[in-house]
């Protein structure tokens, strides 16, 4: 009997594991990374694997400040604009003045992030503005004004320092700055939003903004919170796309919002808000990653590029609306017993 129960006891356990988001997607990542190795000879080498992590790797960070929004109930269309605007401003202060140190133009970019950020908060938290009306305004104003500051001028890889650019470009231990970064914010995110009060209001907002009042929780502040801590990160992701790039564009990362959102959604992060897993964003980036080098290795048209792309977001918007909803039905299930 007792063998019976932990059997029992067993399945559940690897019926829970298998269910989670973040399993699913790493098995959908090894067939994915098997079937286009047996395409392309190039693959699966570990020079493009370092490739695939440096180019998701600001991804990851600036999805994990969205990831903060949308939990909320809420969304940052404004995150690509942000970093242009953050990076070009930095970029410019680089290339006049060579002595500064890469780590203080990091810390120039997330100033500078915070204050975009706290502008988007006034409008939401304050202002009680739609979030995706808000910064879809915002996504205007700070692209344009990337273009004032910068007179539509770029700044080239000869006007930054050797320092600045081996910023993103350079390694510890043979580990890529890049990749160290991302753990250093992923952990400290990781944290915050599991082990500590404030990161379990963020939740409780998203989950139910009623019930999070009654509990005696400062929606506002929280909101107003999680827009300034998204600015901080696509500030400081602004400064880091110009080091690994080498050239400040007013152009940067047109785009990039919406692969900020994909990466949330195909990591499990319920779009209406209250769920998500700093792991899961980190995957669902990482998904994003391989699928774009793998089109380009095995030479898919551009055209095809953007409508697997766009694919991929809706398969996983359907797969998270069948997922909440036999969730909610399973609750339901469970108080009616």
């Amino acid at each position: 009997m007792r063998r019976m129960d932990a059997a029992v006891t067993r399945q559940g356990l690897f019926a829970r594991i298998l269910g989670m988001r973040e399993t699913a997607l790493i098995i959908f990542i090894l067939l994915l990374v098997l079937f286009v190795s047996l395409r392309s000879p190039y693959f699966f080498t570990l020079k493009n694997f370092t490739d695939i992590l440096l180019d998701t790797a600001i991804l990851m960070i600036v999805a994990t400040g969205q990831m903060m929004v949308i939990i909320t109930r809420g969304v940052d269309l404004s995150v690509a604009s942000g970093m242009a605007f953050s990076g070009m401003a930095v970029g410019m202060i680089v290339s006049n003045n060579w002595g500064i140190h890469p780590v203080v133009a990091v810390l120039m970019g997330m100033g500078i992030g915070l204050v975009l950020g706290s502008f988007n908060s006034l409008l939401v938290a304050k202002g009680d503005v739609p979030p995706i009306i808000t910064t879809l305004a915002t996504m205007s104003i700070y692209r344009g004004l990337t273009f004032v500051i910068s007179r539509g001028q770029w700044v080239d890889a000869h006007e930054m320092p050797d320092a600045f650019k081996l910023l993103a470009r350079g390694s510890i231990l043979g580990i890529p700055n890049l990749v160290l970064i991302v753990i250093v914010v992923s952990l400290i995110f990781y944290y915050f939003l599991g082990y500590t009060r404030t990161g379990r209001q963020i939740f409780a907002i998203g989950s139910n903004p009623t019930a999070a009042v009654s509990a005696g929780i400062n929606v506002g502040k929280i909101k107003f919170l999680v827009y300034m801590l998204s600015g901080a990160l696509y500030g400081s992701a602004g400064v880091l796309w110009i080091s690994r790039y080498a050239s400040a564009q007013a152009d940067s990362a047109t785009g990039f919002e919406l692969l900020t959102v994909a990466s949330c959604v195909i990591g499990g992060v319920f779009i209406f808000g209250g769920t998500g897993t700093i792991p899961g964003v980190l995957l669902g980036s990482l998904l994003l990653g391989i699928v774009v080098n793998a089109l380009n290795l095995i030479r898919v048209s551009p055209f095809w590029k953007l409508a697997i792309q766009g694919l991929i977001i809706l398969v996983a918007v359907v797969i998270d609306s069948i997922v909440s909803r036999r969730f909610e039905r399973a609750l339901r299930t469970r108080r009616k017993k």
